[in-house]
């Protein structure tokens, strides 16, 4: 499993009617995408749930990197970076994946939550901590799925998660509106630890 994601920041003023409108006209034309397990077309919105900016910033996790590949490099990202601007694509390697018990509802909220890998440690506990916590997570009342994610580069680990309704009391990390959910192939993407 490998992550994926890019983020456009808007201006404060900047109607986010346009983005609804935008994945409400689009988002569909991920949703048999080879290769993709999912892709949530996610917005924060300055003043709500503490975010300080308008952005749009979709989240994937993909189940091949021939997928992830066709989609950078075959004209489906073009569009966005044809109107926004080319961003910075983030990538992280999966460590956990877990289905949660609102599997079945639809998603609404996500949270993303970014730490670095701490210095000093053995690195194995490091992953381990992150595959409990990708179960912690998943555990949690209205939570579809929750992930575990690094990117060895930046020496940082980050986890998602979707939420059916508001996000969890005590939620650490930025939290997103889900505005569609892309999903050909969830079902395939291997849970557990990735190694």
């Amino acid at each position: 499993m490998h992550a994926m994601q890019y983020s456009f920041t808007l201006p404060a003023d900047y109607p986010m009617d346009v983005i609804r409108d935008r994945v409400a006209g689009t988002g569909h034309l991920l949703d048999d995408w080879p290769g993709l397990g999912l892709k949530a077309y996610l917005v924060r919105e300055r003043g709500r749930d503490g975010s300080p900016v308008n952005q749009y910033a979709p989240f994937y996790l993909w189940r091949s990197v021939e997928g992830m590949n066709a989609f950078l490099w075959e004209g489906a990202f073009q569009r966005p970076t044809d109107d926004f601007g080319r961003p910075a694509v983030r990538q992280w390697t999966g460590l956990a994946y877990e289905e949660g018990g609102a599997a079945g509802s639809p998603a609404r909220v996500a949270v993303l939550r970014r730490q670095p890998v701490p210095e000093g440690g053995a690195l194995s506990e490091v992953a381990q901590r992150a595959v409990r916590e990708a179960g912690r997570l998943a555990a949690a009342d209205g939570t579809l799925l929750a992930a575990a994610v690094v990117d060895t580069a930046r020496w940082e680990l980050a986890h998602f998660s979707l939420h059916a309704g508001e996000a969890p009391d005590g939620a650490e990390g930025e939290v997103f509106h889900v505005l569609h959910l892309s999903e050909p192939g969830r079902g395939l993407l291997a849970r557990g630890r990735q190694w």
